[in-house]
Parts: C-alpha cells; structure tokens; sequence
C-alpha cells in the first residue's frame, strides 16, 4: 500500500509541534477527547436541520480503552465520523481542522459549539505514540476507512471493518525511557486523573471499565475485584447550573472537590454573562490565608476553561496582584486560543473578563463590609495585608479602587473602623487623620506622641503592619483630608499660648544647642516639645521618612550596605522634672549634663522600639547615674 505524504508540512515542523507546543505529555487525551466531542455535536447540530435525524443523547458517549497486553490505548466516539475524504483532508494536513471549517459553514445554536478549532489537537497523540491509527465510519455512508501514520514519514488509508457510525482513534504507546514511563497512561488511577482535571464537564459520557472491590456475594468479609463500566466524568458543570437550583453547600462542595482550600469559603460569587463576551465564573473568597501565601511558590490565578475543557490550571492574567487571594474559575467559549490551548492570546476578551471580574469581586467584598461585618474582619484578618500592598504597588495606580475596603484600629472605637467611618465623625476643627505605628496595639497606646492628639479628643489610626504607613503615603488623603503620623513635626494642632511657647525656647536654647552637639549625626534638632504632657521624651521626626519607614526598610535583603535614616528630632517635655534636674544639672555640671542626654536619647531609642547602638555604654550611663545619686 503506498504512503502518502503530509501536504504541507515537514517532520521538522511535527516535531516542532509534538516537543514545543504542549508542556506536558498528558494534554494529549484531553485533545482527543475535546475532538471527540466534537464529532457529536456534529450530529447533535445535523439533526437540528435534518428531519430524519433524532438526537438521543443517551446514545451518545465516548470510551477509553487501555489494554495492557497489547499496550494500546483507544479513545472511541459515537460520532459523526469521517468519509475517506475527510480522513485524507483533515488529518492528512497538520493544523487542518475540520471542526474549525464546521464552525465556520455553520452558526452554532443552543449552546453547543466546536471545541477543536485549532487542527493540531489530534497530533498531540504522537507525544505518547509511535503509531496512531484512526478507525472511522462517517454518518450516512456505507463504508469505513481505516489511517496509520508513525509520524512526519507519512499515512496510510485503506477500507476497514468497522460496523458502527463512530471514530475510533488506537495509540501504540512509546517505549519506557528512562525519563518518561510511558504505561502510565495505561493506569485506570492515571487515566481518571487525567479526565477529570481536564475533561470532567464534557457535556457527553466518558466511559471507562474499571476495577472495583466489592464484597463477595453471600460473605461480608471478603472481597473480590469487580470490573464495571462506569462514567468518569460529571457532564453538567456546577457554573451552567441556575442559581436557583444551586444551595450554599453545592458550592462549598465545589470549593472541596476542585481542592481551592481546606476552610470553607467565605463567600462565594456566580457570575453568569451573556452578552458580547459570554462567559460563567464562580470565585470564592477564602477564610484563612495558605500557608505559601506569602511565599515565591504561591501562584495566582483562575482555572480558565474553553466550553468546560481546562485550559489552564492558573490563569494569572484574571486577577490583579491585589485580589491574588480569590479562588476559583472561569469559562467562555469566546476565548481566542492559538496553535494551543494551553497558549492564551493577550486579547480584548480576555482582558474584558478580567476588568469585569475585578469589579465584581471588589462589589461583594464592598457588600461584605456593609451586610456582613463580622465577616469581612474575618476576611481583613487574613487578606487585609494584600489590599494594602495594593494600595502602595505600582506607584499607587490602584489605590482609587481598594482605599475603601481598608480598616484600621481606632484608638476611640476600640475595634476596626474604615476610612470613611473615620472622616465621618471628625470634629470640624480637626485637620488632618492621624495615625501612630507600633508592634501591638498595647504598646501604641503607650506612647508619648499620642497625648496631645487625646486630649484634643482626636481619633488615632493604629498602624501595627510594616506595610500601613507605605501605603498611607501613597494614598496622602482621603476625602481630603491629609494623613498626619502623631510623630510628625508639625501636628497642625494650633497651641493656646504661642508666645509661651517661644519665650520656652528662647530660654533654653543653650541647653538644646549642647544636646544636639552631644547627639549630632544622631538627631537633626532638639526642642521644646508641644505634644508631652506627662513623659518626659519622645521623638518626633520630618521629613518622607518615618522611624517606623526606617525599621522596614532597613531590615530589608542588602540594607547593610546603604541604611536609611529619618530625620529624628528629640523632643522635651520642658514641665517635668527630669526637664527640671537636667536644667540644673547643666548649669552646673557639662559632663554630667552630658550623661543626662544619653540616657534621655536611648530612652526615646527604646521607646520606638528601635535597638540601642550600644548597649553597654548605655548600661553603663545607668550605672553611673545610680552611683552618683
């Protein structure tokens, strides 16, 4: 029998496409199963236009065959099948699609449409076969052909016994290498595995025989392997149901089977479109943060599906980094997929999507904040962090979208509040909104920096995350009204008596001097200080960056070779008594003066939280101070 060539294409571009096309070997049988599926909406589409053609679907199926002996697998469909010419046209040129053409001779209607569009799909086989022979009999004719081809060499088509209406295609699998162990794919485990991650909502039956232990008739005690034929895949996926049909425990359900998180979701969003692009998604918002999270292995992204074939596992290109916490998936059928389906084209569809989703998870999250509040600090708990980051990314582009869904502590209410919550209750005197960072809110409510703002009655924003404040200076305002830290130099909080004020200064300006003369590339200044009541010190700082800023950044990956310092001012609190002594102390004694500033400046150190630059000469200062008092 003579072989025939392949039209266009040399075995150079077959391999090409065997090797580089597809990642991993196993898309293969998702290929032919899609083309399986396929060749029975052929027929489901002709008897819509055929009167004497009736449609039972219950006829309808598809069947993986394994045999072991023989080391063949065979993909079987009760399809449309193929003519002699067909055969010849469609698989006799590489990227020549027949489904692609159908689709394009005919407008598809209910709902079904062609899955294998691409042509290269079915070649896929030859990544775990040297030999693929397709056995095929075509709908209305009274014969059947039979083509084998081992590769670029070439095909053969010859007449053959097939009886039923149908393609069957037979895979002569590769030999075991050392890298590959091809009779995987002979496995019933391997193949269930394989159908369901890509093909578990092809709207027809896969078939499979399987092996089962079932009890031995008449015993309870022992057991016998049974094989039956049972349907692998679940046909009907969750997401083309009506909502109406589905309850909470459908989806949660969902959540569990497809393996998005051990927690049950917090809140779940089917989202149904069919307009210009047609599309079904369900997304779930998790309760408790994965362990990777934060980690480099984490991947984002949304199972991407095209008319229930997986597509891909995580499609990043649907969330924002913002939003990289939700889970869960997306369909259309309006998707522009290249030579693979594993290679999504950058288009307008998909960025629709995208923008679309992005809205939509950002309402509920939004209806979440209002409907159900305990919920969404639940949520804010674990994912709180990611919005914030995503205030400050990119330069701040996004902030307009998230600054809404953001929660503080409040030094008043005493629980977490928004920012509009905030700005709606601040008195009409009130400036700026004020915020301090620290570790805890315990430690927060002990600093000095914060008297003057409570006694005014102001509300304060506890920052405790080292991301808070980058995030606050991107944002600057809102509704407004500027951020302003409690440690900032100028607190916009007008005093009583200026003139007190400036006479304070002016008599002690010799003292200040020598301070900072004993601190100088410690601190930028010392002064008087407007903001302590009852502590004695504390510092303040001007400037773009915070103390709080300078802790972050230096303890960042290579903050060694360049640390970053805030512009510290030491502030004193010229009606306390430490004041008093060290006055005193000054007039009379400069050393000790000088020892009295030390230890104020490292009290001011260790009260924002910052480590001591020596700790032994600091221990020795107290030392001293114990002996001579």
């Amino acid at each position: 029998m003579e072989k025939k060539q392949f039209k266009a294409e040399s075995k150079r571009l077959l391999d090409m496409m065997i090797h580089s096309v597809y990642s991993n070997r196993e898309i293969f049988l998702r290929e032919l199963i899609s083309n399986a599926s396929d060749a029975i909406d052929k027929i489901y589409y002709k008897a819509l236009t055929d009167e004497s053609l009736t449609f039972d679907k219950d006829r309808y199926y598809i069947k993986i065959i394994p045999n072991k002996e023989n080391r063949t697998l065979t993909v079987l469909d009760t399809g449309i099948g193929m003519t002699e010419e067909e055969l010849e046209h469609n698989l006799g040129t590489i990227a020549k699609s027949g489904s692609l053409a159908f689709k394009q001779q005919n407008e598809m209607k209910d709902g079904h449409d062609i899955i294998g569009q691409f042509g290269v799909g079915f070649y896929s086989a030859f990544m775990v076969a040297d030999e693929v022979t397709v056995r095929s009999k075509a709908l209305g004719s009274g014969k059947a052909f039979e083509w084998v081809s081992q590769g670029a060499d070439g095909y053969t088509i010859k007449p053959c016994d097939k009886t039923d209406v149908g393609t069957e295609i037979i895979l002569k699998l590769k030999e075991n290498t050392e890298d590959e162990n091809f009779d995987d794919y002979l496995e019933e485990h391997r193949l269930k595995a394989i159908i369901k991650k890509y093909s578990d909502f092809i709207r027809y039956p896969i078939k499979m025989t399987v092996t089962e232990m079932k009890p031995k008739e008449g015993s309870d005690n022992e057991f016998e392997e049974v094989k039956e034929e049972q349907v692998i895949n679940s046909m009907v996926p969750i997401w083309r149901k009506n909502k109406s049909e589905l309850k909470q425990e459908d989806y949660e359900n969902f959540y569990r089977e497809k393996r998005y998180g051990f927690d049950k979701p917090l809140k779940h969003i089917h989202i149904q479109v069919d307009g210009t692009i047609r599309y079904n998604a369900i997304l779930f918002i998790p309760e408790t943060i994965p362990f990777d999270y934060y980690t480099k292995e984490y991947e984002k992204g949304l199972e991407l599906y095209s008319n229930g074939v997986l597509i891909m596992e995580k499609c990043p290109d649907l969330l924002p980094d913002y939003f990289s916490f939700v889970k869960g998936m997306v369909d259309s059928e309006d998707l522009s997929l290249n030579i693979s389906r594993e290679m999504l084209q950058q288009d307008r569809q998909l960025k629709v999507i995208a923008k679309n989703i992005k809205n939509k998870i950002k309402k509920e999250l939004e209806n979440l904040l209002k409907h159900d509040r305990a919920k969404y600090e639940t949520f804010y708990r674990s994912f709180g962090r990611q919005l914030k980051f995503g205030v400050y990314n990119e330069f701040g582009q996004d902030k307009d979208v998230l600054q809404d869904l953001l929660m503080f502590y409040s030094s008043k209410e005493k629980k977490w509040v928004t920012l509009d919550e905030y700005v709606s209750r601040m008195p009409e005197d009130q400036q700026y909104i004020y915020y301090a960072t620290g570790e805890t809110h315990e430690r927060i409510d002990k600093l000095p920096q914060t008297e003057l703002i409570a006694e005014k009655g102001y509300e304060i924003l506890y920052f405790t995350e080292d991301v808070d404040e980058f995030a606050i200076k991107m944002l600057k305002s809102y509704k407004d009204k500027e951020f302003k830290s409690v440690a900032s130099g100028d607190l916009g909080i007008e005093e009583d008596d200026n003139e007190t004020a400036e006479t304070e200064a002016k008599e002690n300006k010799a003292l200040f001097d020598y301070m900072k003369e004993v601190l100088s590339g410690k601190v930028k200044d010392v002064r008087a200080s407007k903001r302590l009541k009852t502590h004695p010190v504390c510092f303040s700082t001007e400037g773009e960056v915070s103390i709080e800023m300078e802790k972050v950044l230096n303890a960042m990956p290579n903050a060694d070779q360049q640390q970053i310092k805030a512009d510290k001012i030491l502030e004193l609190n010229v009606h306390h008594d430490v004041f008093r002594s060290l006055k005193a102390t000054f007039a009379q004694d400069k050393e000790k003066a000088k020892l009295y500033t030390n230890i104020l400046y490292n009290q001011a150190v260790l009260i924002e939280g910052l480590s001591v630059e020596d700790p032994v000469a600091f221990t020795n200062d107290i030392c001293q101070l114990m002996v001579q008092t």
